[in-house]
């Protein structure tokens, strides 16, 4: 359990200096990845959506709802990308291409309404996060967590 909560303020840290570090040429949340958020996943994921410990109690009323967890903010989104809940952006974005079947994830259509756009939108998504991995704790290692850029 100790070991759990240092790796989780371990990473927490990892994702803020990064954070404080972009240059002007940066794909960032502010600059990019929110609005890409707000036009194509807030229906779902926006301020009516449940945190994720309650669509655990939940499933089945959410899932009629259309209402995937809570992504609307920086905070938000971070906890499906590096902690608790790693790679989980990345493995539902994905475009196929990183899987052994070529599948992609439950929400890469929903990055654009063509092939171009998702493939567009995807590439900035991969810029943002920067290591791209869609491993599930505790599958990943330190040096994939490091990897992570994340800016706000």
């Amino acid at each position: 359990m100790l070991k759990s909560i240092f790796l989780a303020l371990f990473v927490g840290m990892g994702l803020m200096v990064p954070a404080l570090s972009a240059s002007a040429g940066d794909v960032t949340y502010t600059s990019q990845i929110r609005s890409i958020f707000d036009v194509k996943c807030s229906f779902c994921h926006g301020q009516g959506a449940p945190e994720y410990g309650d669509i655990e109690k939940e499933k089945e009323k959410y899932l009629a709802l259309s209402k995937g967890p809570r992504m609307d903010s920086y905070p938000h989104i971070i906890f499906f990308i590096g902690w608790p809940d790693n790679g989980a952006i990345m493995r539902r974005l994905d475009d196929g291409k990183n899987t052994k079947d070529g599948k992609p994830g439950n929400m890469y259509q929903y990055l654009g309404t063509s092939e171009e756009e998702r493939q567009k939108n995807l590439v900035l998504f991969k810029e943002w996060i920067g290591n791209w991995n869609l491993k599930k704790w505790p599958d990943v290692v330190k040096e994939e967590m490091d990897g992570l850029k994340v800016r706000y």
